[in-house]
């Protein structure tokens, strides 16, 4: 969970408790952890192994599944991720945009007129060398 949701969530936080270091948030993630929980080498960290009973259910396999989406779920769940990745998306002020734009613009005719240079000089360069300029 990031930090931002945290402090809404959980109200406005003392600055004096908050980790100030990627260290220090690993150490108080890690200390916060339940001792039963799995570590990096994939061994529990009390040292006993877990059975199938202590995880509850097993995820339902894919092949348990009835029949196939019809196309218009396929299309309905395709525009509503859509819909939901464009409200993440941070959009450009009418002022950046313009500057944005004059920039590329600016760029791309440069880019051009130095093909078009370089475009030339091989062109005369290569009249010049079988003679036809």
């Amino acid at each position: 969970m990031s930090e931002d949701r945290e402090q809404e969530q959980g109200g406005a936080r003392d600055d004096a408790n908050r980790p100030s270091s990627a260290a220090a948030r690993r150490e108080r993630r890690a200390s916060s952890r339940p001792t039963g929980r799995r570590g990096r080498s994939g061994e529990s960290s009390s040292g006993s192994t877990r059975t199938t009973e202590s995880k509850g259910r097993p995820t339902p396999a894919r092949d348990g599944r009835q029949g196939r989406v019809s196309l218009f779920r396929k299309i309905g769940r395709f525009l509503r991720e859509v819909v939901a990745e464009l409200r993440k998306v941070i959009w450009p002020t009418r002022k950046s945009l313009v500057s944005y734009t004059l920039v590329v613009l600016v760029f791309v005719s440069v880019m051009v007129a130095f093909v078009a240079g370089v475009d030339v000089l091989f062109a005369k360069g290569v009249g010049w060398l079988f003679g036809s300029g």
